[in-house]
């Protein structure tokens, strides 16, 4: 019966991937199309693992960044394999873990679709000793390989948004078999993660609260060189960081760029998938700014060096480079709150101590916007017209917006410690 039952699962997955593979290729051809052979397992280089690594599985470019976090405490000598979903998380994971300039080596690879022939050639490839499942994405025939294999699976930095736990609630018989009984230890963010897992059908004496790994990320890499074409660029304006912005959101952001004082300012604009930027600059050209994209900036132009006015808006079109360019802001919106994709994360800025701003969104960072909200360590702006009226009192009142930022820095450093909780636990199950 449960054979039957795995062969019907893979058949229904890989119909919906027949029938809407296609569509997402065709949309985006260039994000996806290279990525399809060794999502099926085919066409990886030979490991060179000199033992069986320990994989670390991110979703995307977020989870790289607690991946990157966790294996910098690891021990040094431990081969690492890390996967991703995303093209975008996979840059970030082949920049972090790949190169001379990596701080910690790791292989890195696609995460294998969900089909019997391809998470099998992908166990047989890589021979890896234990998973970590970064935040938890769980996928039923890639924990079943590794139960098999009689492989420890952990999860650390475990979170369960509000909406899949009400998902996941009503078949906890289900979500226990297929997701949780093959994970020996969950490591999660809050107590509320904790109560959420537990009426999802996880065993409560398996559950252990270790607090966000994001808390104990590192400073962000200065960019020197581009750090001197946006101060130049500047020259001696206010800077406006709006990170990770979403689809119809960056219309909300110049609309109250251009509403506010800080039209005397420059502001960089980073859409969270950086293939938009083209879209997002023809936007602002059509709200009559001067703008250009980041890669067209000019090593050692100057400000109006042509004889026109300096630009007005900066669109991010490369990735890995938004973290360090907070450090120049003296104001940093947090895309994704202004339109209803639930947030991203706070805490860059908060490294460099600058004044956060967000809109009413954050339902993926629930807990955290909690703490946030209780320091006031942040502002919200329920709509644009708000949006604008903090950018305006801010550059107006750079001490209050200081104030603000110090808040955040020191939130920061309160919450530190993860790492060390989470190892302890860990450690002994995948014998580090």
């Amino acid at each position: 019966m449960q054979r039957i039952a795995w062969w019907l699962y893979q058949l229904v997955l890989g119909g919906l991937m027949l029938l809407l593979g296609p569509l997402v290729i065709l949309r985006r051809r260039q994000h996806y199309w290279p990525t399809l052979a060794p999502r099926l397992g085919f066409g990886e280089p030979p490991p060179s693992y000199p033992e069986r690594p320990l994989w670390i599985h991110a979703v995307s470019v977020g989870e790289v960044g607690v991946a990157a976090t966790l294996c910098r405490a690891l021990p040094p000598d431990l081969p690492l394999l890390v996967t991703t979903v995303t093209p975008t998380g996979q840059a970030q994971a082949r920049k972090l873990f790949t190169g001379d300039k990596a701080q910690r080596q790791a292989s890195v690879a696609y995460l294998p679709f969900d089909l019997g022939f391809a998470v099998g050639r992908f166990y047989r490839h890589h021979q890896p000793r234990g998973l970590v499942l970064v935040e938890g994405d769980y996928w039923p025939l890639v924990l079943a390989g590794a139960r098999r294999r009689g492989l420890p699976v952990v999860v650390v930095n475990g979170r369960v948004g509000v909406r899949a736990a009400a998902r996941q609630e009503r078949w906890p018989f289900l979500c226990r078999r297929l997701f949780f009984a093959p994970v020996q230890l969950f490591a999660v963010q809050t107590t509320g993660d904790r109560q959420r897992l537990i009426a999802s059908g996880a065993k409560k004496q398996q559950i252990h609260v270790t607090g966000n790994l994001k808390f104990d990320s590192t400073l962000p890499q200065p960019k020197p060189e581009l750090e001197a074409l946006l101060t130049g660029l500047a020259a001696g304006r206010p800077i406006v960081v709006a990170g990770s912005t979403m689809q119809g959101e960056e219309a909300i952001v110049v609309d109250a760029f251009e509403a506010s004082t800080a039209q005397r300012a420059l502001l960089v604009l980073a859409p969270r998938h950086p293939e938009r930027a083209p879209e997002v600059l023809q936007l602002v050209h059509r709200r009559g700014l001067r703008s250009v994209l980041r890669s067209a900036l000019a090593a050692g132009a100057a400000p109006g060096a042509t004889g026109k006015a300096p630009e007005q808006v900066v669109v991010l079109d490369t990735l890995g480079e938004l973290a360090a360019l907070y450090r120049l802001a003296d104001i940093a919106f947090i895309g994704g709150t202004l339109v209803p994709t639930g947030g991203h994360n706070p805490l860059e800025p908060a490294h460099f101590a600058k004044p956060i701003v967000v809109g009413p969104a954050m339902e993926n960072f629930r807990d955290m916007a909690e703490q946030f909200d209780q320091a006031a360590a942040w502002q919200r702006a329920a709509d644009g017209a708000d949006l604008a009226r903090i950018f305006s009192r801010w550059l107006e009142h750079p001490e209050e917006a200081s104030e603000v930022g110090q808040r955040a820095h020191r939130l920061l450093l309160a919450n530190r410690g993860a790492v060390d909780r989470t190892l302890d636990l860990i450690g002994p199950i995948l014998d580090l």
